[in-house]
């Protein structure tokens, strides 16, 4: 064999490996069934809280998929919903994240849609607010109705549906014991209010039904207007007593908002959505006109709580410090 052969023999077989290595990466990493892996993103910086009062308690409550006009001055089926926008703070210009529901639940708590697969049932260990809570001291709970025991992280029992309780995918819970019971009923929230053990963050999930989700019966049909009946009737039986607590009312903020909006819209990713603030700190009947997404409660949570920083995207959100008493 010539040496001028040699080297075209060598080069050529460089050429493959390099080839072959460039098309490997273009089609990406191997996915995962036991764990997502860790996505890029910035490390947190300061959480900003010049004009948000601090909070003992911050909770949020999540709705589905409902507009914001089909909410708004329909007193007829939600009465409740629209005395609580007369009462406290209404964000008119509040638009979700994406399509369809469980990114938008990620960036309430991670800051970042990690996901736009429903059906999505891996560990995620991505930066997220239960990882900033823990790490300044604060307490936690996720509330969730019909949840089937403490500390569950399995797959859906309907009526409990697991994508919408974005806290049972973080690594920060599913791999640590002590975190993972925090993961509790809806029935334990009436429970810790008695007791004056409320914690200082908590994630209200109802079930599929009474989130406006899905009618009471597999395979009954029921109406829009009975859904939303459903839910503003268990949403007056849930917090009504939490707003009227004193705990509550001395340093509370409760954020009751839904998920996305109808599928048509899809302004801003996920639509227009109806967004309340409610405690003694908000501005009452006030209307924000201020652009928010998802990513502003994730900040205006870190900021209430005076955690030292927060995750993803909620470093550089709108403060909603607007929504505050001076």
């Amino acid at each position: 064999m010539t040496e001028r052969r040699l080297r075209t023999i060598l080069v050529c077989g460089v050429l493959a490996v390099t080839l072959t290595l460039l098309d490997c990466s273009a089609a990406g990493p191997v996915a995962s069934t036991e764990s997502a892996e860790p996505q890029k993103s910035a490390a947190p910086g300061p959480t900003p809280t010049q004009g948000i009062p601090a909070f003992q308690h911050v909770f949020v409550v999540v709705f589905e998929n409902e507009a914001y006009d089909e909410i708004i001055g329909n007193s007829k089926v939600m009465p409740y919903f629209n005395e609580l926008t007369g009462h406290y703070a209404l964000a008119t210009n509040y638009y979700a994240n994406s399509h369809p529901s469980i990114g938008n639940y990620f960036m309430m708590t991670a800051g970042q849609l990690v996901t736009r697969d429903d059906s999505y049932s891996l560990t995620i260990r991505e930066d997220n607010l239960v990882r900033h809570l823990v790490a300044d001291g604060k307490s936690w709970r996720s509330y969730a109705e019909d949840l089937p025991a403490v500390g569950y992280t399995g797959e859906d029992r309907r009526p409990y549906v697991r994508r919408h309780n974005p806290l049972s995918f973080f690594s920060d819970v599913v791999t640590d014991p002590k975190q993972k019971k925090n993961l509790v009923p809806m029935t334990q929230l009436a429970e810790d209010l008695r007791s004056g053990s409320l914690p200082d963050y908590a994630f209200l999930v109802p079930n599929n039904v009474h989130n406006l989700h899905s009618c009471p019966v597999h395979g009954e049909s029921c109406t829009e207007q009975e859904q939303m009946h459903l839910a503003d009737a268990w949403l007056r039986e849930t917090v009504g007593p939490l707003l009227e607590s004193k705990s509550f009312q001395e340093s509370g903020l409760l954020l009751i908002l839904f998920d996305e909006a109808e599928e048509s819209d899809k302004t801003h990713g996920g639509g227009r959505i109806a967004v309340i603030l409610a405690g003694s700190k908000v501005k009452p009947g006030y209307r924000s006109k201020t652009f928010d997404q998802h990513q502003s409660v994730l900040l205006l949570t870190c900021a209430g709580l005076r955690l030292k920083s927060c995750p993803g995207a909620a470093a550089t959100a709108p403060t909603m410090e607007e929504f505050f008493r001076e």
